[in-house]
């Protein structure tokens, strides 16, 4: 019995030690969450708007001024933008956002078989995972560890080399896979055009609203102010991917940590109710051969 009762405490000592590595982490990961979030809830209404207003300026474009990010070809060659994590231990955000992107490159099969799709991961787990599912993709791995780092100038520079890459007709679109935020026990995983910019794209608060088209005056040009507006906007959008995937990880670690932490508590619990039978087995036990052998003395 005394084997049994040193596995169980062995087993106690794992289990507690594991428990504080988790509690460890879930206070990081709510460290690192606060100023994730506070960054994307910043960020977000005025990405938003700066969405909005670049679909309505070229939703109400002359034909004389039709900027080449907003040109729609025949998919021949497609690009997919994956915003994962580069380390695990968050849940199934990670899975969910690779799993939103091989939807995507399922529908796009027959490119893919032909060599004709390019992957750029954003994020180590992103990128392990679909280089092992897909291998005949072409694969960008210059930002890789972009998802660390998110500098304005190193994220703007990525956006630009993508949307340079489109204008020159290497992807005939663009499209993005990243967590979007919405609390620190939800993320979901979305699916959006990138390029080119959508100008149909109706909000669904306002679909029973009649649209109204809004006149702009520009100066100096429609296309001169279009070269510096749009890839702007653009290079805002990109950025609001990272940030975020990067609060998303965050917030689905810090829960799935606490969730780990509760389970190793339930544990702890079994494990001492194991542990105290043991040891009154092994107590009665003894008890019992001391009285046996007591009686057969005095016999």
């Amino acid at each position: 019995m005394s084997g049994a009762l040193k596995e169980v405490r062995e087993r106690i000592k794992s289990v507690k030690s594991t428990q504080q590595i988790t509690k460890a982490m879930k206070m990081v990961s709510a460290a690192k969450l606060r100023k994730a979030q506070q960054a994307i809830t910043e960020m977000r209404p005025y990405a938003d708007r700066l969405d909005k207003m670049l679909k309505n300026i070229l939703s109400n474009l002359e034909g004389d001024a039709v900027t080449s990010f907003g040109v729609n070809r025949d998919v021949q060659h497609l690009a997919i933008i994956v915003v994962t994590s580069n380390k695990g231990l968050c849940g199934a955000f990670n899975t969910n956002v690779i799993k939103a992107a091989k939807a995507q490159l399922e529908q796009y099969r027959g490119l893919l078989d032909r060599g004709q799709v390019t992957i750029i991961p954003v994020g180590k787990k992103g990128y392990e995972t679909l280089k092992r599912s897909y291998p005949a993709a072409n694969y960008v791995t210059d930002y890789v560890d972009l998802i660390t780092r998110m500098s304005y100038d190193e994220v703007s520079a990525a956006a630009q080399v993508v949307m340079s890459s489109f204008v020159a007709s290497d992807y005939d679109k663009v499209v993005a896979c990243y967590g979007k935020f919405r609390n620190a026990a939800v993320q979901e995983p979305q699916t959006v055009t990138f390029l080119p910019v959508d100008t149909t794209v109706i909000d669904p608060h306002l679909k029973q609203e009649p649209t109204a088209s809004t006149d702009y005056l520009f100066e100096p040009g429609k296309v001169e102010l279009l070269e510096k507006l749009v890839p702007s906007i653009l290079q805002t959008t990109f950025q609001k991917f990272l940030l975020d995937t990067h609060a998303s990880e965050h917030g689905a670690r810090m829960t799935a940590m606490d969730n780990a932490t509760e389970n190793a508590e339930e544990l702890l619990k079994d494990l001492k109710i194991t542990y105290n039978k043991a040891r009154q087995e092994a107590i009665t036990k003894e008890l019992a051969e001391i009285v046996g052998g007591a009686a057969a003395l005095g016999g």
